[in-house]
């Protein structure tokens, strides 16, 4: 099966040309080697692919026959990705929610003026 095929099935990316591009840039190894999108992969394979700036890292134990619901995806792989690798993760996420929250629109004319407050108090204190 190809690689860019064995991402899409195994629920890594949501379409199969994403999971192409990844390949392209040089975001997929196999055994350590870089790869194209037409890639073959076999069982035993050790794959790591980088994704949302993390590199995950899985043993390949069966081709599966198509993509499959998540809860399903264990039965091809093993997981052998670091814990500190999805702590980064976790971090990323925590460090993008610090601002502004999704949804909230513009700045208000409040948050406007604590804003000018504030630089108005950092200013006068020089």
């Amino acid at each position: 099966m190809r690689i860019d095929k064995l991402l899409w099935c195994l629920r890594y990316y949501k379409t199969r040309s994403l999971a192409s591009q990844a390949c392209r840039k040089g975001m997929v190894r196999i055994n350590k080697d870089t790869v194209k999108p037409s890639r073959e992969t076999y069982p035993g394979d050790q794959i790591e692919l980088r994704k949302d700036q993390v590199w995950y890292s899985f043993d390949l134990l069966e081709l599966p026959k198509s993509r499959m619901g998540a809860k399903l995806v264990n039965l091809y792989r093993i997981d052998r990705t670091p814990a500190e690798n999805l702590a980064q993760k976790d971090l990323l996420k925590s460090a993008k929610d610090y601002y502004r929250k999704k949804g909230t629109g513009r700045p208000t004319k409040k948050d406007r003026r604590d804003l000018e407050d504030f630089t108005e108090e950092v200013t006068d204190k020089d």
